[in-house]
């Protein structure tokens, strides 16, 4: 299979069959062997109903019902499981997205790049609610993950399949994939694309959703810079703290044995010793992250490591 495209789908049944004849008037263009996943995430209205319809005409669908709405983040991974193009490309089921752009994302790929992410850059949707948090969101996620991206919110995106294979998705962490794919090395290139006005059905998009991104873009600096080494991140706060509690602790003792200052009712005493016992709760907190760590990868046989190739010797094969 050359190509799959995955779209995530709730209560979407006034788009839906609009969408795939759109999808498969770009595709047939292209000569290639492709498939549509269409995962329906718990829609309380008849959109798998007519996603069964359209199923049955064109086998060329594969059709994923979850068993309730489980967020769009959870339906992509399905999709990226039940597909199985060497290039998995990803768009929303409500027609802002535009089918033809997949091509552009394709020449993108052509030529050596791993990720082909899209750009909405005469976005359609109102400023103050959707726009201007977008635009600081994406500053923000690219100053934190060193991912440089206009829009990271546009779900058309085109991936090679050995880039989806190694991710695991949680949380609202769809958005971020460029950026949690990063730790493999991948390349990856903006394309501008066009983005349309919602012809039918409501926005499932809020500013509600803000708290839930900004706890997964901790989540995934955390990934990036000290998943393989958590003792980095806590023992060095821990150190901090323990040295900060250290110095203060001294400092009154001194006061005390030399000056005869009395320590009664002095709150930096107290923040002395919360200082050193948070000092050694982070350090604690560390290790027992590294030890975790290392049951992690070491029983899953998880590499630290990827490869992009082998020169002279057979794939997966290693030396003696």
């Amino acid at each position: 299979m050359d190509l799959s495209v995955v779209v995530p789908l709730y209560n979407e049944e006034a788009n839906l069959e609009a969408l795939h004849a759109e999808v498969v008037a770009a595709l047939d263009q292209l000569n290639l062997e492709w498939e549509a996943v269409y995962v329906d995430d718990g829609s309380s209205d008849s959109t798998y109903q007519v996603l069964e319809r359209l199923a049955a005409q064109d086998k060329r669908i594969v059709g994923v019902r979850l068993r309730k709405n489980f967020g769009q983040t959870a339906a992509m991974s399905a999709g990226f499981d039940y597909s199985q193009g060497k290039v998995v490309v990803t768009m929303d089921g409500d027609l802002q997205n535009d089918p033809r752009d997949i091509a552009k994302l394709l020449a993108k790929l052509n030529e050596g790049f791993d990720i082909a992410a899209g750009w909405r850059f005469d976005r359609q949707d109102a400023f103050l609610s959707r726009k201007l948090p977008s635009r600081l969101a994406n500053g923000l996620i690219s100053l934190i993950t060193k991912v440089k991206l206009h829009d990271y919110g546009c779900t058309l995106k085109a991936f090679r399949r050995e880039v989806v294979r190694n991710i695991r998705l949680y949380g609202e962490m769809h958005r971020f994939i460029p950026a949690i794919a990063s730790w493999m090395g991948v390349s990856i290139a903006e394309v501008p694309v066009n983005h349309r006005p919602r012809r039918a059905g409501k926005s499932k998009y809020g500013i509600g959703r803000t708290p839930r991104v900004l706890l997964d873009l901790i989540t995934v600096k955390f990934l990036l810079s000290y998943v393989t080494r958590p003792i980095q991140i806590f023992g060095k706060w821990g150190l901090a703290a323990g040295a900060a509690g250290f110095l203060l602790a001294l400092y009154y003792t001194v006061m005390r044995l030399f000056w005869a200052e009395p320590m009664w009712g002095k709150p930096g005493v107290i923040l002395a010793v919360l200082l050193l016992f948070v000092g050694v709760q982070l350090i604690s907190i560390g290790l027992l992250g590294e030890m975790q760590m290392r049951i992690y990868y070491e029983t899953q046989n998880k590499p630290i490591y990827t490869v992009r190739q082998v020169l002279n010797r057979e794939e997966g094969r290693g030396c003696s």
